[in-house]
């Protein structure tokens, strides 16, 4: 059962503290063989590096990702990032905050410009992918992924990180060559959307 928290709640607040990380992702009930997986790679990741919520971690760290679902439950928001040249979700570092739902938020609100944004947890989805941007050697961002609803009406605004932003059906994500790990977050999200 996914729990609403939204603005100001104080489980949503940032802790240093890495077993919050571990807790939530223990919390996630993985569909498949292949999520749960991945759920112990993440937590074999977390006990053997305890610099794992730090980009000086540089095998890899933990980052957050919405997938910001409009009011309707029918479309999730995408945005092409600046940095990737690619559609993503929002989502970034977890910079030392261990609170992995918080920082979801946090960055769906950062990188949309929408304010009023309530996050379910426990997570949707976990990913495991390697980036290398320019200037940075290759690593390894362990995701954490969470459901973010958006309130009726909201108005997408952006911020510098992205060239881009619109809302978009399930199939059309395909025709933006999304990853197809955002392609499954957002089918089992949008279901999961519907339920709540």
């Amino acid at each position: 059962m996914l729990e609403r928290l939204g603005e100001g709640d104080p489980r949503l607040g940032p802790t240093h503290s890495l077993s919050v990380a571990r807790a939530q992702l223990e919390g996630y009930d993985a569909p498949d063989e292949a999520q749960a997986r991945v759920k112990r790679e993440i937590v074999d990741f977390v006990d053997q590096h305890p610099d794992a919520l730090l980009r000086s971690c540089e095998e890899g760290h933990l980052t957050g990702s919405a997938l910001v679902v409009d009011h309707s439950g029918d479309h999730v928001l995408v945005l092409f990032h600046r940095k990737a040249q690619r559609w993503l979700q929002p989502g970034g570092h977890a910079d030392g905050d261990a609170n992995l739902a918080g920082v979801a938020r946090r960055e769906a609100e950062e990188e949309s410009g929408i304010g009023g944004l309530v996050v379910l947890v426990p997570p949707i989805d976990l990913d495991i992918h390697q980036v290398a941007f320019a200037g940075e050697q290759p690593h390894l961002h362990l995701d954490v992924r969470y459901l973010v609803v958006a309130p009726a009406g909201a108005q997408l605004l952006g911020n510098h990180e992205s060239e881009a932003l619109r809302w978009v059906t399930p199939d059309q994500l395909p025709a933006l060559d999304v990853d197809p790990g955002t392609v499954r977050m957002a089918a089992r999200g949008l279901e999961l959307a519907r339920k709540a």
